[in-house]
């Protein structure tokens, strides 16, 4: 059945919205990222101890996608996101208080972290609903706006670097994503069209384990492959070019800057490119253009930096450009399956995903921190390329 004219018009103005949300979402995930470095030093730590510091994150991303999930379908998208899209913003705006105090800023990347798996649930719920309300793609472009945020936020943090404190900085990025979000979430989906009315326990509680939900936890292990490398590129990027390339403020940024433009370019083509091959080979390409490409460019650009750093930068730049070309449509192409399947609620669907997934995301940075301090960061950034690679032979589960 067509939806009606008012739905339709709802629906239009809801893409705005989504769009605001994925934003903020890409903006807020990257205010500290090119102050990572700084950060790092003036809490007086190492690799390994970083890498520690980042769990909390990894905690408020399992915890939220197991919590909010539920709370989508139950209450429904919009109601559950007047809440949650100010927690992430609040969240990096109290970590922009405790950048010399490690227990607070944990305590904080907890909450950021937490939000952000939240308003990603909510974000994605409202994706899937918008799709067939309006009969066209969305998703994979919806998540190139995510790097558009990623990308300015990165390219803005890099261009200040030199004039405000990473205090300022956080606090700057903090404070418009909230006002953008408080406005964004007065025009998504209701509770009656976004798909979740709460009325179907079966949907919305599913066992953990089970021959019809295999498919989730694989879905879940694929998105390791890509959200895991991501999540690297975004901490461990600038400190890689700082470290162990010699290279200075902002210009550290570059990588994950290049990183983030590749995938916005990926992204924003997406849509066509999923329509055209489909989603099994899109992840299969993905993985495989994207960790050879990573691989290839730190192995060749760290050992060329000690004599050629001009080259050196534009090697691993490359590196970092081929792979955000490939992660770009890979996860939303995995959310699009699990949403899509029948007998589950798409948050419920997404939530199980997410949590294997997401979580990766951010134990991915401790994990390589880890590596990183008992061997040196260019090998411990071979552990994220390594699953990079094995997103792409598992995307068979997609077909």
């Amino acid at each position: 059945m067509a939806p009606s004219r008012s739905t339709s018009q709802s629906a239009l103005r809801a893409v705005w919205a989504i769009r605001t949300l994925f934003f903020t979402m890409g903006a807020l995930s990257m205010a500290w990222t090119p102050r990572i470095p700084e950060i790092k030093r003036s809490l007086g730590v190492n690799n390994g101890q970083f890498g520690l510091i980042l769990l909390a994150s990894t905690a408020g991303a399992a915890i939220g996608a197991q919590v909010f999930g539920r709370l989508v379908h139950t209450y429904g998208s919009q109601l559950v996101g007047r809440f949650v899209t100010i927690v992430m913003p609040v969240g990096v705006i109290l970590m922009s208080l405790s950048t010399h105090h490690v227990f607070w800023l944990c305590l904080f990347l907890f909450f950021m972290a937490l939000g952000m798996v939240a308003v990603d649930l909510v974000a994605n719920t409202q994706a899937v609903a918008l799709e067939k309300i309006l009969g066209r793609r969305y998703m994979v472009g919806f998540h190139g706006i995510w790097s558009v945020g990623t990308f300015l936020s990165t390219i803005f943090g890099g261009a200040v670097a030199r004039f405000i404190s990473p205090e300022s900085n956080m606090m700057a990025v903090g404070i418009t994503a909230l006002i953008l979000n408080l406005i964004a979430i007065q025009c998504v989906l209701t509770k009656e069209v976004d798909g979740h009315k709460g009325d179907s326990a079966s949907e919305g509680s599913i066992p953990l384990f089970g021959k019809k939900y295999l498919i989730l936890w694989l879905l879940g292990f694929a998105m390791i492959g890509a959200f895991l490398p991501e999540g690297a590129v975004s901490d461990w990027s600038g400190i890689l070019l700082r470290e162990n390339m010699g290279f200075g403020k902002g210009v550290n940024a570059s990588a994950f800057a290049c990183f983030a433009l590749a995938m916005i370019v990926s992204r924003l083509n997406g849509d066509k490119v999923l329509e055209k091959i489909g989603p099994a080979r899109t992840v299969k390409l993905g993985g495989y253009l994207g960790g050879i490409g990573m691989g290839a460019g730190i192995a060749l650009g760290v050992p060329l930096s000690h004599s050629h750093k001009p080259l050196a930068l534009i090697v691993v730049d490359l590196g970092f450009i081929l792979a955000g070309i490939g992660i770009g449509p890979m996860v939303p192409a995995m959310m699009l399956a699990a949403a899509n399947l029948p007998g589950i609620a798409p948050s419920v669907a997404l939530a199980r995903i997410s949590i294997i997934g997401l979580a990766a995301y951010f134990i991915g940075p401790t994990l390589t921190g880890g590596l990183a301090q008992w061997f040196n960061l260019p090998v411990a950034l071979a552990f994220p390329v390594l699953t990079l690679l094995f997103a792409g032979w598992i995307s068979r589960v997609m077909k």
